[in-house]
């Protein structure tokens, strides 16, 4: 069985969302979503969330192409999820591109293009004008 991993905070799930997990599903036979955790969030990278993180781990669980949610709570646990899930594919969109090649010792690692013209950012601001 090909294991896939990706991160993110997946807040406000949108169609972008969705189609990086479709991606990364397509990649393996079985996708782990590390997702952020409210405190990572706040203390890392200083992103307030609209969902908590049981809220979204709710909602990402209910995504047909995600089949494990764990915590995301720090940067350098990507390593040690790699090799603890005992991934193959490491996915994540290109606007994090050459950030994490240091995994290509243990998987592949995949960068995905970001869906056009959709983020939560631009919903935010979207929403915050009107």
């Amino acid at each position: 069985m090909k294991k896939v991993i990706t991160y993110g905070t997946f807040d406000l799930l949108h169609y972008g969302h969705i189609n990086l997990l479709r991606r990364a599903k397509a990649l393996g036979d079985y996708l782990i979503v590390a997702l952020s955790t409210d405190e990572f969030n706040w203390n890392e990278k200083q992103k307030k969330c609209y969902f908590s993180y049981e809220e979204r781990k709710q909602l990402l669980e209910a995504v047909r192409y995600v089949d494990l949610v764990i915590p995301e709570e720090s940067w350098e646990q990507k390593r040690s999820d790699v090799k603890e899930y005992h991934v193959d594919t490491f996915v994540i969109g290109d606007d994090w591109e050459g950030k994490f090649d240091f995994l290509k010792d243990l998987c592949d690692v995949v960068y995905l293009p970001r869906t056009p013209d959709i983020s939560t950012t631009q919903i935010k601001q979207d929403l915050h004008v009107k």
